[in-house]
């Protein structure tokens, strides 16, 4: 009964607020590469596909390290991962913008700040999901929402700041800034009730599947189901992300109006994330998720069909607005299935399933303009994976509630 009514405490909403704030400032930062870019170029001599590498392997640090700390969140808490993820992010990024060779700077900025990175994404989420009961949906969402903040809020700063000191002064001053504001939030950041002391084995309302083991639940067809939903519906949006702003310049737009693109999508992906929210508290997580892969599927295809900057807007703000109110579905049908006992190490994999569809668009997307000089294959290839993650979800069913434990060993 304490549990219980902890869920209802106002300090939840404290945890979104964390949340939100903590994914905004670490993504925000790790995504301030593309600012840099140039500026780091110029100033050291390292090629542009060199500097741009280190992305990659932030992708796939993130990928990779997604499971490592949501499993060691379930053992430790949420605290001190996040903690330990803030103060690693700040030291790589200061550690990065004195780099004196480029190897140096892939390994430092790359593998480290996108394995600290992801010290963040999965314990807030599990975090987040075991803190509400009900609105479940809208508060992974929020979190979603303040991550999605960091393309208008970091980058912008980051873009400032170089337009006044160089790229090492820049870099330096943003990982000031993170370690300010993350290590002080990392502290605010408290287990879920349900986990505390004795009630570490259950939820406030019962878990149908408490006596499942980690191995069990990631051998299971839920957990494999959802696994490869995100991970296709990444690679669904990954290239049309990455590219459409190319592509429209191809169609004769200019850069300015070009870049404007992105931004329509990233606003339109804010509304996206409280709208599918709130329909996934009011319609159940599947059903929303299911038709929103479906919408998606066809929104990336229209891009095949525009050349006009209006058309464009129209698209991006279309497909913003449902691949990011898609995302936090993930983490909520996690909540649902399995315990939250295991809720990092389960949304961990599934954030690193995702992670790896989004290294998928760039270099395909890439591979299909130099192989046939247009970028319409993309979105028709984009279009059918899509619809094999709408396929896939079809598939996902619900652990049985008259048999708990009904997953093979």
């Amino acid at each position: 009964m304490h549990a219980q009514n902890q869920t209802q405490s106002p300090y939840r909403w404290m945890i979104v607020a964390a949340g939100g704030l903590l994914g905004c400032v670490a993504i925000g930062a790790m995504f301030s590469l593309p600012v840099f870019l140039l500026p780091i170029s110029r100033e050291t001599g390292w090629s542009v596909t060199g500097v741009s590498t280190t992305m990659t392997i932030g992708f796939l640090a993130l990928a990779l390290a997604s499971m490592i700390w949501g499993t060691l969140s379930d053992r430790w808490g949420p605290r001190p991962v996040v903690l330990i993820g803030s103060i690693v992010l700040a030291v790589a990024l200061a550690l990065a913008s004195r780099a004196t060779s480029l190897i140096e700077f892939q390994l430092v900025f790359g593998l480290v700040v996108g394995a600290a990175t992801a010290a963040i994404f999965a314990p807030m989420m599990a975090c987040v999901t075991g803190w509400f009961e009900t609105h479940r949906s809208l508060a992974v969402s929020l979190v979603s929402a303040g991550m999605g903040m960091a393309p208008m809020t970091m980058s912008p700063l980051a873009a400032w700041l170089v337009s006044i000191y160089d790229w090492r002064t820049s870099l330096l001053i943003i990982a000031a800034l993170a370690a300010a504001i993350m290590i002080p939030v990392s502290l605010l950041v408290r287990r879920p009730p349900a986990l505390e002391a004795s009630n570490a084995m259950a939820s406030p309302g019962g878990e149908q599947q408490s006596g499942i083991s980690v191995r069990q639940a990631l051998k299971s067809p839920q957990f494999i189901i959802l696994f490869l939903t995100n991970f296709f519906c990444c690679a669904t949006h990954s290239g049309p992300i990455f590219h459409t702003v190319s592509y429209a310049l191809t169609c004769g737009i200019p850069m300015i109006a070009a870049v404007s693109i992105y931004s329509v999508e990233g606003l339109a992906g804010m509304g996206g994330r409280i709208a599918f929210g709130l329909m996934g508290d009011r319609f159940g997580a599947k059903r929303t998720l299911v038709w929103g892969l479906f919408l998606q599927a066809f929104g990336v295809l229209a891009y095949a069909f525009v050349s006009q900057l209006g058309a464009f807007y129209a698209v991006a703000a279309m497909v913003g607005f449902i691949y990011a109110g898609v995302m936090p579905l993930y983490a909520v049908l996690a909540r649902e299935n399995f315990p939250l006992r295991m809720m990092g190490t389960v949304i961990g994999g599934t954030a690193m399933a995702g992670s790896l569809g989004m290294a998928t668009g760039p270099l395909a997307g890439g591979f299909i303009y130099d192989t046939f000089a247009t970028y319409s294959w993309l979105y028709i290839g984009s279009w059918g994976i899509g619809i094999g993650a709408f396929l896939i979800a079809m598939t996902f069913k619900p652990f049985p509630k008259s048999e708990p434990a009904a997953v093979a060993a």
